[in-house]
Protein backbone atom coordinates (compact mmCIF):
# COMPACT_ATOMS: atom_id res chain seq x y z
CA UNK A 1 0.00 0.00 0.00
CA UNK A 2 1.29 3.24 -1.09
CA UNK A 3 1.73 6.27 1.66
CA UNK A 4 -0.75 8.19 0.17
CA UNK A 5 -3.51 6.20 0.99
CA UNK A 6 -1.86 4.65 4.51
CA UNK A 7 -4.50 5.67 7.41
CA UNK A 8 -4.35 8.89 9.43
CA UNK A 9 -3.62 8.59 13.36
CA UNK A 10 -6.70 11.22 14.55
CA UNK A 11 -6.80 12.62 18.34
CA UNK A 12 -9.81 11.79 20.40
CA UNK A 13 -10.47 14.27 23.51
CA UNK A 14 -11.07 12.71 26.90
CA UNK A 15 -11.36 14.26 30.13
CA UNK A 16 -8.12 14.81 31.70
CA UNK A 17 -7.22 14.02 35.52
CA UNK A 18 -6.92 16.98 37.46
CA UNK A 19 -7.99 18.47 40.43
CA UNK A 20 -9.53 21.75 41.48
CA UNK A 21 -7.32 24.17 42.44
CA UNK A 22 -8.95 26.19 45.23
CA UNK A 23 -8.56 22.59 47.35
CA UNK A 24 -4.93 22.80 46.70
CA UNK A 25 -4.92 26.21 47.39
CA UNK A 26 -6.15 25.33 51.01
CA UNK A 27 -3.59 23.16 51.01
CA UNK A 28 -0.71 25.29 49.83
CA UNK A 29 -1.84 27.49 52.22
CA UNK A 30 -1.50 25.11 55.76
CA UNK A 31 1.55 23.73 54.73
CA UNK A 32 2.73 27.64 54.65
CA UNK A 33 1.75 28.34 58.00
CA UNK A 34 3.08 25.31 59.11
CA UNK A 35 6.51 26.66 57.58
CA UNK A 36 6.68 29.78 59.18
CA UNK A 37 5.22 28.36 62.15
CA UNK A 38 8.30 25.92 62.44
CA UNK A 39 10.62 28.96 61.68
CA UNK A 40 9.20 31.42 63.93
CA UNK A 41 9.56 28.38 66.96
CA UNK A 42 12.96 27.65 65.90
CA UNK A 43 13.76 31.54 65.59
CA UNK A 44 12.91 31.80 69.10
CA UNK A 45 14.07 29.42 70.91
CA UNK A 46 17.40 31.00 72.92
CA UNK A 47 19.55 28.13 72.63
CA UNK A 48 17.51 24.45 70.96
CA UNK A 49 19.04 21.40 71.32
CA UNK A 50 20.53 19.48 68.35
CA UNK A 51 17.74 17.44 67.64
CA UNK A 52 15.47 19.79 67.57
CA UNK A 53 17.02 21.78 64.80
CA UNK A 54 17.39 18.42 63.09
CA UNK A 55 13.89 17.97 63.00
CA UNK A 56 12.95 21.28 61.74
CA UNK A 57 15.25 20.97 59.26
CA UNK A 58 14.49 17.76 58.18
CA UNK A 59 10.21 18.92 58.11
CA UNK A 60 11.22 22.52 56.12
CA UNK A 61 13.24 20.88 53.09
CA UNK A 62 10.38 18.48 51.89
CA UNK A 63 7.96 20.93 52.64
CA UNK A 64 9.49 23.65 50.33
CA UNK A 65 10.07 21.32 48.16
CA UNK A 66 6.33 20.43 48.04
CA UNK A 67 5.13 24.17 48.38
CA UNK A 68 7.02 24.89 45.14
CA UNK A 69 5.61 21.95 43.31
CA UNK A 70 1.75 22.82 44.87
CA UNK A 71 2.62 26.63 43.46
CA UNK A 72 3.89 25.36 39.66
CA UNK A 73 1.01 23.64 39.35
CA UNK A 74 -1.73 26.35 39.28
CA UNK A 75 -3.75 27.76 36.10
CA UNK A 76 -6.68 29.31 35.42
CA UNK A 77 -9.24 28.41 33.22
CA UNK A 78 -11.38 30.65 31.46
CA UNK A 79 -15.38 30.13 30.46
CA UNK A 80 -15.44 28.34 27.23
CA UNK A 81 -12.23 27.63 27.61
CA UNK A 82 -9.69 24.83 27.78
CA UNK A 83 -7.03 23.49 28.82
CA UNK A 84 -4.92 20.32 26.90
CA UNK A 85 -2.88 18.42 29.27
CA UNK A 86 0.17 16.32 28.01
CA UNK A 87 2.81 14.47 30.09
CA UNK A 88 6.16 14.80 27.95
CA UNK A 89 4.61 15.07 24.52
CA UNK A 90 1.96 13.05 25.21
CA UNK A 91 -1.74 13.59 25.04
CA UNK A 92 -2.99 13.03 28.41
CA UNK A 93 -6.84 14.64 28.66
CA UNK A 94 -8.52 17.95 28.15
CA UNK A 95 -9.76 20.32 30.97
CA UNK A 96 -12.83 22.18 30.75
CA UNK A 97 -13.66 23.00 34.02
CA UNK A 98 -13.79 26.91 34.57
CA UNK A 99 -11.75 28.16 37.44
CA UNK A 100 -8.96 27.61 39.62
CA UNK A 101 -7.24 24.54 38.52
CA UNK A 102 -4.06 22.05 39.48
CA UNK A 103 -2.03 19.47 37.53
CA UNK A 104 1.49 18.11 38.08
CA UNK A 105 3.70 20.65 37.17
CA UNK A 106 5.97 19.10 35.04
CA UNK A 107 2.34 18.06 32.57
CA UNK A 108 2.16 20.70 29.93
CA UNK A 109 -0.85 22.67 29.98
CA UNK A 110 -2.10 23.70 26.40
CA UNK A 111 -4.56 26.30 26.49
CA UNK A 112 -7.63 26.55 23.77
CA UNK A 113 -10.05 28.44 23.02
CA UNK A 114 -14.10 26.76 22.59
CA UNK A 115 -15.61 29.74 21.84
CA UNK A 116 -17.64 31.01 18.93
CA UNK A 117 -15.03 32.68 15.56
CA UNK A 118 -16.80 34.66 13.05
CA UNK A 119 -14.81 35.01 9.89
CA UNK A 120 -15.76 37.22 6.79
CA UNK A 121 -13.63 35.62 3.91
CA UNK A 122 -12.46 38.15 1.27
CA UNK A 123 -14.02 38.72 -2.13
CA UNK A 124 -13.16 35.88 -4.01
CA UNK A 125 -13.50 35.75 -8.24
CA UNK A 126 -15.24 32.81 -9.30
CA UNK A 127 -16.70 31.40 -12.30
CA UNK A 128 -20.17 30.21 -11.98
CA UNK A 129 -21.76 27.28 -13.24
CA UNK A 130 -22.22 28.99 -16.83
CA UNK A 131 -18.65 30.64 -17.06
CA UNK A 132 -19.69 34.35 -15.99
CA UNK A 133 -16.67 35.66 -13.74
CA UNK A 134 -18.89 36.73 -10.08
CA UNK A 135 -17.63 38.44 -6.91
CA UNK A 136 -18.23 36.19 -3.42
CA UNK A 137 -17.74 36.32 0.22
CA UNK A 138 -19.32 35.01 2.66
CA UNK A 139 -19.22 34.52 6.54
CA UNK A 140 -18.59 31.81 8.86
CA UNK A 141 -19.09 31.00 12.45
CA UNK A 142 -17.31 28.57 13.51
CA UNK A 143 -16.08 26.79 16.92
CA UNK A 144 -13.76 23.96 18.12
CA UNK A 145 -15.78 21.20 19.67
CA UNK A 146 -12.51 18.43 20.10
CA UNK A 147 -9.54 20.19 21.02
CA UNK A 148 -7.05 17.08 20.71
CA UNK A 149 -8.04 17.37 16.79
CA UNK A 150 -7.73 20.90 16.61
CA UNK A 151 -4.34 21.07 19.05
CA UNK A 152 -2.54 17.99 17.07
CA UNK A 153 -4.12 17.03 13.80
CA UNK A 154 -3.50 20.25 12.07
CA UNK A 155 -0.45 22.59 12.08
CA UNK A 156 -2.60 25.60 12.75
CA UNK A 157 -6.38 25.21 12.89
CA UNK A 158 -6.97 28.55 12.57
CA UNK A 159 -5.06 29.02 9.40
CA UNK A 160 -6.75 25.76 8.55
CA UNK A 161 -10.24 27.08 8.64
CA UNK A 162 -9.37 30.15 6.53
CA UNK A 163 -8.30 27.87 3.65
CA UNK A 164 -11.10 25.46 3.38
CA UNK A 165 -13.39 28.60 4.12
CA UNK A 166 -11.98 29.63 0.57
CA UNK A 167 -11.89 26.34 -0.81
CA UNK A 168 -15.92 25.67 -0.01
CA UNK A 169 -17.22 29.13 -1.17
CA UNK A 170 -15.05 28.92 -4.75
CA UNK A 171 -16.65 25.25 -5.10
CA UNK A 172 -20.10 26.49 -4.49
CA UNK A 173 -19.83 29.13 -6.77
CA UNK A 174 -18.92 27.06 -9.49
CA UNK A 175 -21.52 24.52 -8.49
CA UNK A 176 -24.56 27.10 -9.32
CA UNK A 177 -25.37 29.68 -11.93
CA UNK A 178 -25.19 33.01 -10.75
CA UNK A 179 -28.97 33.88 -12.01
CA UNK A 180 -32.12 32.37 -13.67
CA UNK A 181 -34.68 34.69 -14.94
CA UNK A 182 -37.25 31.47 -15.83
CA UNK A 183 -36.41 31.19 -11.74
CA UNK A 184 -36.14 27.21 -13.00
CA UNK A 185 -33.12 26.32 -11.24
CA UNK A 186 -30.98 26.53 -8.09
CA UNK A 187 -29.57 29.61 -8.24
CA UNK A 188 -26.63 31.68 -6.02
CA UNK A 189 -28.75 34.40 -6.18
CA UNK A 190 -32.10 33.25 -5.76
CA UNK A 191 -31.72 30.15 -3.68
CA UNK A 192 -30.14 31.74 -0.52
CA UNK A 193 -31.21 28.53 1.82
CA UNK A 194 -30.39 25.77 -0.31
CA UNK A 195 -26.87 27.51 -0.86
CA UNK A 196 -26.37 28.63 2.33
CA UNK A 197 -27.15 25.59 3.98
CA UNK A 198 -25.32 23.53 1.41
CA UNK A 199 -22.10 25.63 2.03
CA UNK A 200 -22.43 24.97 5.74
CA UNK A 201 -22.95 21.10 4.84
CA UNK A 202 -19.66 20.73 3.09
CA UNK A 203 -18.08 23.48 5.88
CA UNK A 204 -18.61 20.88 8.44
CA UNK A 205 -17.38 18.03 6.15
CA UNK A 206 -13.51 19.64 5.22
CA UNK A 207 -13.59 21.25 9.04
CA UNK A 208 -14.02 18.01 10.87
CA UNK A 209 -10.84 16.23 10.41
CA UNK A 210 -10.04 19.43 12.81
CA UNK A 211 -12.42 18.63 15.16
CA UNK A 212 -14.08 22.16 14.10
CA UNK A 213 -17.78 22.57 13.07
CA UNK A 214 -19.64 25.71 12.10
CA UNK A 215 -22.68 27.20 13.76
CA UNK A 216 -23.95 29.54 10.92
CA UNK A 217 -22.82 30.85 7.39
CA UNK A 218 -23.96 32.51 4.52
CA UNK A 219 -23.23 34.40 1.46
CA UNK A 220 -22.44 37.99 2.30
CA UNK A 221 -21.41 39.59 -1.26
CA UNK A 222 -22.31 38.57 -4.65
CA UNK A 223 -21.78 40.30 -7.70
CA UNK A 224 -20.95 39.67 -11.38
CA UNK A 225 -17.07 41.03 -11.71
CA UNK A 226 -16.36 44.57 -12.96
CA UNK A 227 -15.58 43.33 -16.04
CA UNK A 228 -18.72 41.92 -17.37
CA UNK A 229 -20.89 43.86 -15.06
CA UNK A 230 -22.52 46.36 -17.46
CA UNK A 231 -23.10 43.60 -19.95
CA UNK A 232 -24.97 41.12 -17.46
CA UNK A 233 -26.76 44.00 -16.10
CA UNK A 234 -28.38 44.86 -19.89
CA UNK A 235 -28.81 41.46 -20.09
CA UNK A 236 -30.81 40.77 -17.32
CA UNK A 237 -32.89 43.91 -18.63
CA UNK A 238 -33.58 42.39 -21.81
CA UNK A 239 -34.06 38.79 -20.23
CA UNK A 240 -36.56 40.45 -18.12
CA UNK A 241 -38.30 42.47 -20.75
CA UNK A 242 -38.73 39.17 -22.72
CA UNK A 243 -40.16 37.73 -19.31
CA UNK A 244 -42.88 39.80 -18.83
CA UNK A 245 -44.08 40.20 -22.52
CA UNK A 246 -43.93 36.30 -22.77
CA UNK A 247 -46.47 36.75 -19.10
CA UNK A 248 -48.30 39.39 -20.79
CA UNK A 249 -49.21 37.33 -24.15
CA UNK A 250 -49.61 34.70 -22.16
CA UNK A 251 -52.47 36.16 -20.34
CA UNK A 252 -53.73 37.99 -23.50
CA UNK A 253 -53.97 35.01 -24.91
CA UNK A 254 -56.03 33.60 -22.31
CA UNK A 255 -58.27 36.44 -21.78
CA UNK A 256 -59.16 35.97 -25.69
CA UNK A 257 -59.99 32.54 -25.93
CA UNK A 258 -62.16 33.54 -22.55
CA UNK A 259 -64.30 35.98 -24.72
CA UNK A 260 -64.06 34.44 -27.82
CA UNK A 261 -66.21 31.32 -25.77
CA UNK A 262 -68.70 33.65 -23.55
CA UNK A 263 -69.47 35.15 -27.03
CA UNK A 264 -70.17 31.76 -28.19
CA UNK A 265 -71.83 30.27 -25.38
CA UNK A 266 -74.53 33.39 -25.05
CA UNK A 267 -75.00 33.56 -28.76
CA UNK A 268 -73.88 37.83 -28.49
CA UNK A 269 -72.88 37.57 -32.02
CA UNK A 270 -71.86 34.89 -34.32
CA UNK A 271 -68.68 35.18 -35.73
CA UNK A 272 -66.78 33.70 -39.04
CA UNK A 273 -63.71 33.17 -39.32
CA UNK A 274 -62.75 36.18 -41.01
CA UNK A 275 -64.35 38.03 -38.06
CA UNK A 276 -63.08 35.98 -35.17
CA UNK A 277 -59.40 36.84 -36.85
CA UNK A 278 -60.10 40.15 -36.85
CA UNK A 279 -61.57 40.40 -33.31
CA UNK A 280 -58.56 38.14 -31.75
CA UNK A 281 -56.32 40.94 -33.38
CA UNK A 282 -57.44 44.15 -32.17
CA UNK A 283 -58.11 42.55 -28.83
CA UNK A 284 -54.46 41.34 -28.90
CA UNK A 285 -53.65 44.89 -30.13
CA UNK A 286 -55.53 46.36 -26.68
CA UNK A 287 -54.32 43.71 -24.50
CA UNK A 288 -50.74 43.73 -25.38
CA UNK A 289 -50.04 47.55 -26.41
CA UNK A 290 -47.94 49.80 -24.30
CA UNK A 291 -50.34 52.79 -24.75
CA UNK A 292 -54.21 52.98 -24.76
CA UNK A 293 -56.21 52.06 -27.12
CA UNK A 294 -58.18 54.79 -29.26
CA UNK A 295 -61.33 53.78 -30.07
CA UNK A 296 -62.47 53.91 -33.38
CA UNK A 297 -66.14 54.01 -34.81
CA UNK A 298 -66.30 51.87 -37.72
CA UNK A 299 -69.47 52.98 -40.11
CA UNK A 300 -68.92 49.95 -42.72
CA UNK A 301 -68.50 46.56 -42.61
CA UNK A 302 -65.27 44.37 -43.26
CA UNK A 303 -66.44 43.39 -46.35
CA UNK A 304 -67.46 46.86 -47.29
Amino acid sequence: MSDSHLPINTSRESAASTRSGYVMLVVFLVLLVAIVAAVVSLASSDDPAPGTIVAVLVFLLPAVIVQVLIAAGFYMIQPNQAAAITLFGSYRGTDRTAGLRWVWPWMGKTKISVRANNVVSEKLKVNDLRGNPIEIATQVVWRVFDTAQALYDVDDYRAFVNVQIESAVRSIGSRYAYDDVEDTEITLRGSHTQVNAELRTELIERLQVAGLTVDECGLTHLAYAPEIAGAMLRRQQAEAVIAARRKLVEGAVSMVEMALAQLSEKNVVELDDERRASMVSNLMVVLCGEREAQPVVNAGTLYS
